[in-house]
């Protein structure tokens, strides 16, 4: 119900008496109001800086720009109102809005292209669904193959397979009846279903196969359109004549891909020049069709009691063809003489009556029965039964007296009516399929209706409704009122070359002729005008890159290209030559399509998605599932080896997109169907933690970005890709310092810096980035919660931090320490990628070199497990594996290595075993040095930040305390007594002084305490261990690809985490490429299967 406002400017309630001067104020006020408007449209976010969905509704500043509200009683949400609409407006925008006309971009294809004003709809359900299917679904096969199929299979196999294929298409037609009225469908009917329902990948397989099954559509309407001008109206048209034959079947098919080129450029040229004389004619070819049907009903319905005359000439049970002859005996009377007939001289080699004639000419007699006996003739208990053939044999009569002849007589050159194909039960369901489609033509033309959610069910499924019962009535008439042998003749042969089905009709056979020929044209114009508007759709939505050219056209819209293309695809149809050949693979493409319209209804209503709420309420996930299942049965029935390709063609287009395509998300129910099957997944991995034969590292990635929100070190992630191979978990994160409010644009941007650079290194895994107010807490905030559920992290990475020396570095050796500190913790491994820079890339290839591990302590077996990881990789694949474990004093080094290659062997690694004697020694000098040197500048840097922190500290105490003396009474008695007695001082030029000195003096003490000092027993083992140990590995690996190291844990004494660092520092000195490695402390490799 529309309601008045009265808007009341404030300003106006008293300042401004002056109208000139209110006006003055109100044109500046809309002005800058109109500036902010630009400036938001620039941004594409509010006020707060969060960007906002893009839709039809929201964030349309065309549609915004002439009703901005004025008023300011609702001041408070006008930061809103940049972005999101008020109520009033978007209800008013709802009920104006109108879908796109067939062949335009639909509403979510393309941002940039600016949205067409259209006329409302106007066509109701008759006109704009029901029809419209009516035209499409009956058509070529019912007039020139249905009689063949009833009079080949039988009338009951024949109910069989049109009931088949009715059920198929109704069931189709239930589940697309719930996904058309689940919102709005615009023009691409089928393909906006799928592709929005089961995803871009699904989509444009589908979208593909339903534009190949048009065009070859369009092909099959073609070549009927030619049989039925060559061989029922203009026989004499042909340019190819057979000269035997044997060679009319050939001589046939070259005349059908010559008329059938001539005709496509011509449809081709008529569907470029405008496709509304294309429409114009669709009601004159919907007349011709239902007039044809009319004339086939009224036929039926004077054979029951006045039957047409139409007699067949058997000889023997054989059917004769006509084409040759005219009379029907062997011999005739005139003037009382008896004088042989033109069929005499077909079989036998004169004229005369002792002539040598064809055996089974001789043996049988030659009869003539009537083609069309009528419905109440009893002829339908003959006509039950099937009755299949080999190619090449001879119409027989049933139930007919025959005499065998010589079986080595030749028959091929005899007038017979013969086969021209072998027939079956699965061949004829893929010659009869085609005649069911056409059941998407309603919500095809979905923009043009009035009401689309209720037209297109209805109409659909009365269309459904109506052919299904013209079908299976003429299955029954047809096997009710006609002979088999004429069932069976497919071209008419015995009935002086007439259509089969033209013989029932009344009042004239010519009725049916011209109907289905101008219903044939009709179908294969309405053809080559859908296929290019579907090929645009799918070109224009970006997710077929190859195909783009194809979503251009005429400045109209008109789809130039895809209209090309298509003439070129229905061309190989046509050059097939064969209506038999070519229903079977549009057969495919019509039923791949169908049986995805079934699956996007049958995932939707298993899943329970919010958005799905069709009007359509008769529909039920255990019938889209049926008929799935039904059009898959059929593909195989149909041609399994068509269904094979028709399947391999679709899942290519899948990959392909998959790999090359453009990424979208539809909200479409594969990604449902993902969420569903993961949260059912994680549910189950959650019940206890993996078996160690399960056990594969689940990386957390720490990532140091710069300033540029770039990644520093890319080859970590190289690393990562190389030990991961895209199995298991990888999780990418990294620390922003600050709050999430000030950093959310810095945050989206790492984001997809890490993202981008996760692509070129092929790191299969996720991205996390963290704001957090100190960059320590952001790592352990990462440590503690990346990953859910089950599928958390076991596993660390990070780069060892080069320039931990210095003290401007944010990621210290305090945040270093600290994290190796938290990884033991919370039971993690922990990788460091020391020189990380020097790591190969995935492009590099190592032909030789080794892989050296050296297992100083037991971690789970972590050690063992990295290097045959690594291996997999084509960077490390021909580097070989090295072990060398450390003897003391008191070990048996033979013994250990013997025990070591054992401990290999049943494990399955492949790796040489070295066991290197490390014995106890006196302390060198340079030990003690590099102690004392050590714990000299640590004390300095302590002394350093002391006195730096001293200051920082009474500098923010004076600053205290001079914000507190211009604050209120309150605060300033809660400073003042927070604050303590030293600071309420004023500060003179000797007490500065004295001060002064006094600091200089404690900092010269100090220093002279650092020259003086003595280096700590526990830390000079430590250094002499790491010393001796780094020229132990020096000696043996210097030269090695790679080499991993047990990581010895932190000090418990947090105040010796600087000397932890020297001591790793010395450890891997020289070493081009080392990995030091911590275990979680549970094994992570077993020698049991």
């Amino acid at each position: 119900m529309p309601t008045n406002f009265t808007v009341v400017p404030v300003e106006a309630q008293g300042e401004e008496r002056d109208p000139a001067e209110r006006d003055a104020r109100r044109q500046q006020q809309q002005q800058q109001e109109e500036e902010e408007e630009e400036d938001n449209g620039e941004r594409g976010s509010t006020g707060d800086g969060i960007a906002r969905e893009s839709s039809p509704f929201i964030n349309n500043a065309e549609m915004d720009r002439g009703n901005k509200y004025e008023g300011k009683n609702m001041a408070l949400f006008e930061e809103e109102m940049d972005s999101n609409p008020m109520v009033s407006s978007l209800l008013n925008k709802l009920a104006n809005y109108t879908n796109l006309t067939q062949g335009v971009v639909e509403h979510e294809a393309d941002e940039d292209t600016k949205r067409k004003e259209v006329k409302v709809p106007r066509m109701g359900t008759f006109i704009g669904v029901y029809l419209p299917c009516l035209q499409n679904i009956l058509g070529v096969i019912l007039f020139l193959r249905l009689t063949w199929i009833v009079g080949t299979a039988g009338v009951l196999e024949s109910f069989i397979i049109v009931f088949m294929c009715c059920a198929c298409t109704m069931l189709t037609a239930i589940s697309m009846s719930a996904i058309a009225t689940n919102g709005v469908v615009p023009a691409g009917g089928s393909y906006y279903m799928i592709s929005r329902s089961l995803g871009p990948e699904f989509g444009g397989a589908v979208g593909l196969c339903f534009y190949l099954g048009t065009t070859f559509a369009g092909a099959m309407y073609i070549l009927g359109t030619i049989e039925i001008l060559l061989t029922y109206i203009s026989p004499s048209a042909a340019i190819f004549k057979a000269e035997d034959g044997g060679e009319e079947t050939e001589a046939m098919l070259n005349n059908m891909r010559v008329y059938g080129t001539c005709i496509i450029i011509l449809m081709a040229v008529v569907v470029f020049v405008g496709v509304k004389y294309v429409n114009k004619l669709a009601l004159v070819f919907l007349a011709c069709v239902i007039l044809s049907i009319i004339a086939i009903y009224a036929g039926v319905i004077k054979t029951a009691f006045d039957p047409p005359d139409f007699p067949i000439c058997l000889l023997g049970n054989r059917t004769l063809s006509k084409r040759s002859f005219d009379v029907c005996a062997k011999f005739t009377e005139s003037n009382n003489e008896t004088k042989t007939t033109t069929l005499w001289r077909l079989f036998c080699n004169s004229s005369l009556h002792n002539a040598t004639c064809d055996d089974y000419f001789s043996l049988n007699n030659v009869t003539e029965i009537q083609g069309i006996p009528g419905i109440m003739s009893g002829v339908l208990i003959d006509n039950l039964w099937s009755a299949y053939s080999e190619k090449g044999s001879v119409v027989e009569k049933k139930n007919q007296p025959s005499v065998s002849g010589s079986e080595d007589i030749k028959i091929g050159g005899r007038p017979y009516v013969f086969t021209d194909i072998m027939t079956y039960f699965t061949m004829l369901v893929g010659i009869y399929f085609p005649s069911v489609t056409g059941i998407m033509a309603g919500s095809n033309r979905s923009g043009d209706l009035k009401d689309a959610q209720k037209s297109i069910p209805t109409g659909t499924i009365l269309a459904i409704s109506t052919t299904s019962f013209i079908y299976l009535s003429c299955i029954v008439l047809f096997g009710a009122c006609i002979e088999g042998v004429i069932l069976r003749d497919k071209f008419g042969e015995a009935v002086n070359g007439n259509l089969v089905v033209g013989t029932l009709a009344w009042p004239s056979p010519w009725v049916i002729v011209i109907g289905s020929f101008f219903s044939t044209c009709g179908a294969g114009l309405q053809s080559l005008t859908g296929a290019p508007r579907l090929l645009q759709a799918i070109a224009r939505d970006g997710i077929v890159p190859f195909i783009q050219v194809f979503g251009h056209g005429k400045a109209n819209g008109e789809p130039t290209w895809a209209l090309l293309l298509t003439a070129g695809i229905c061309e190989i149809g046509i050059l097939i030559a064969s209506l038999d050949s070519v229903a079977p693979i549009l057969s495919m493409f019509f039923l791949m399509c169908y049986m995805f319209v079934n699956l996007a209804c049958a995932v939707q209503t298993l899943l329970r998605t919010p958005n799905w709420r069709p009007r359509f309420k008769y529909y039920h996930w255990t019938l889209s599932f049926l008929g799935m299942s039904l059009c898959l049965a059929l593909m195989f029935i149909c041609s399994w080896y068509y269904a094979l390709v028709a399947m391999l063609i679709a899942g290519c287009i899948y990959k392909y997109i998959e790999y090359r395509g453009a990424e979208k998300e539809w909200g479409d129910g594969i990604r449902g169907l993902s969420l569903n099957a993961a949260r059912y997944a994680l549910l189950r991995v959650e019940d206890g933690p993996p078996h160690t034969k399960n056990w594969r590292p689940q990386l957390l990635v720490l990532l140091n970005l710069d300033c540029e929100q770039l990644v520093k070190h890319p080859r970590l992630l190289s690393f990562t890709s190389q030990l991961k191979a895209g199995k298991g978990l990888t999780i990418v994160g990294s620390v922003l310092q600050g709050t999430y409010l000030d950093k959310c644009t810095e945050t989206q941007k790492a984001e997809e810096n890490v993202k981008a650079l996760m692509g070129v290194e092929k790191t299969k895994g996720f991205c996390q980035i963290v704001v957090s107010p100190s960059f320590r807490d952001g790592i352990s905030h990462l440590i503690q919660s990346a990953g859910l559920g089950g599928m958390k992290h076991n596993t660390v990475l990070m780069a060892w931090p080069q320039s931990w020396k210095r003290t401007e570095n944010h990621f210290s050796w305090k945040n270093f320490v600290d994290t190796v500190r938290e990884t033991t913790a919370a039971q993690q491994a922990l990788l460091v990628a020391k020189n990380i820079d020097l790591f190969p890339t995935n492009q590099e290839r190592f032909t030789e070199g080794n892989i050296d591990v050296w297992w100083i302590v037991h971690d789970g077996g972590m050690l063992m497990l990295l290097p045959f990881l690594l291996r997999q990789h084509k960077v490390w694949r021909k580097c070989k594996m090295r072990i060398f474990t450390v003897a003391q004093m008191d070990d048996n080094s033979i013994q250990m290595k013997k025990d070591l290659q054992m401990f290999l062997y049943h494990l399955r690694l492949n790796a040489e075993v070295e066991v290197v004697e490390m014995f106890e020694n006196d302390i060198s000098a340079f030990t003690y040095e590099k102690t004392l040197m050590m714990e000299q500048r640590s004390q300095m840097l302590k002394q350093m930040q002391l006195s730096k922190n001293e200051r920082e500290r009474e500098a923010q105490l004076i600053h205290d305390r001079n914000t507190a003396s211009h604050s209120t009474p309150a605060v300033k008695a809660s400073v003042a007594a927070s604050v303590p007695e030293k600071v309420q001082m004023t500060w003179t030029k000797e007490k500065f002084v004295a001060e002064k000195h006094k600091n200089k003096d404690t900092n010269v003490s100090g220093f002279k305490d650092i020259f003086n000092m003595k280096p700590n027993q526990s830390n000079v083992r430590r250094m002499h261990t790491a010393v001796k140990l780094n020229g132990v590995v020096l000696n043996k690996s210097q030269h090695a690809q790679l080499v991993l190291l047990n990581m010895p844990g932190p000090p418990k004494n947090r105040k010796g985490d600087e000397n932890y660092m020297e001591f790793l520092e010395v450890l891997t000195e020289g070493l081009d490429r080392v990995l030091l490695v911590r275990g979680s402390g549970r094994e992570v490799i077993t020698i049991y299967s």
